[in-house]
């Protein structure tokens, strides 16, 4: 039996690579696609490095894998942050951060998407974030994301026919680079954060990979076009 093969964006560090790795456990070759190595060693075989920004570079790398792999699976992590309030958003960070969290998606759910059909069925993932609930410092941030989860629901109806699913994970509080540098350890922001977190922890990166590992089970074929907040709490009542 062929090995299912599994596609993860912006995979070489933080939540990314806690999924990567997941899949791989979970009897997935996974193929990471990032702008730099991967820090785990079983993923740097299979990755491509590659700005998945660059539309042209991106639509290069695809098409290699679609014609090479039977990729059944995708999780659509890339993404980065311009966190700023409202009156200090950058007009110019708007290409930025739509062209690599959203754009991306699309490409690669696109180059992807005849494989899946022709398997018969296959996941897709996105990584959203609990900030399309709202966040102080995150217009731009929080509009990529509402995008992918928009995106997501729209796709779950048009895919459902396929027996491909489309799900959302929404990572709250997650102890990663990203985070720190933008909530130091020592300072009140960061104090606050944690205090109001009902669980009484940070999130680790691994606890997304476990919600992205139910959805690319194959037998969540039930569940589509959902978003399952990975927040230790942080978005009841």
């Amino acid at each position: 039996m062929t090995q299912p093969c599994a596609v993860v964006t912006g995979g070489a560090r933080n939540i990314g690579q806690a999924i990567a790795l997941r899949l791989q456990q979970d009897g997935y070759r996974t193929l990471v696609l990032d702008i730099v190595e991967p820090e785990a060693d079983s993923l740097k075989a299979d990755a491509r490095q590659v700005d998945l920004s660059d539309t042209n570079a991106a639509a290069v790398v695809l098409k290699e894998i679609a014609e090479v792999h039977q990729v059944s699976c995708l999780v659509n992590n890339v993404g980065v942050v311009a966190p700023a309030l409202l009156d200090e958003t950058r007009i110019e960070d708007f290409d930025r951060l739509m062209h690599l969290n959203v754009r991306s998606a699309l490409i690669c759910t696109q180059a992807l998407l005849p494989g899946m059909r022709a398997l018969g069925g296959g996941r897709i993932v996105m990584n959203a974030s609990r900030v399309v609930l709202g966040k102080e410092a995150r217009t731009l941030y929080s509009a990529t994301k509402g995008a992918l989860q928009s995106m997501a629901r729209t796709w779950a109806l048009e895919l459902a026919g396929d027996g491909i699913t489309v799900n959302c994970v929404a990572p709250g509080p997650i102890a990663t680079t990203a985070f720190w540098e933008n909530n130091p350890p020592e300072s009140a922001r960061a104090r606050r954060i944690i205090d109001n977190i009902p669980v009484q922890r940070m999130g680790q990166p691994e606890d997304v990979a476990q919600a992205v590992s139910f959805f690319c089970d194959q037998r969540s074929g039930f569940i589509t076009g959902q978003t399952l907040f990975v927040c230790g709490g942080v978005t009841v009542g």
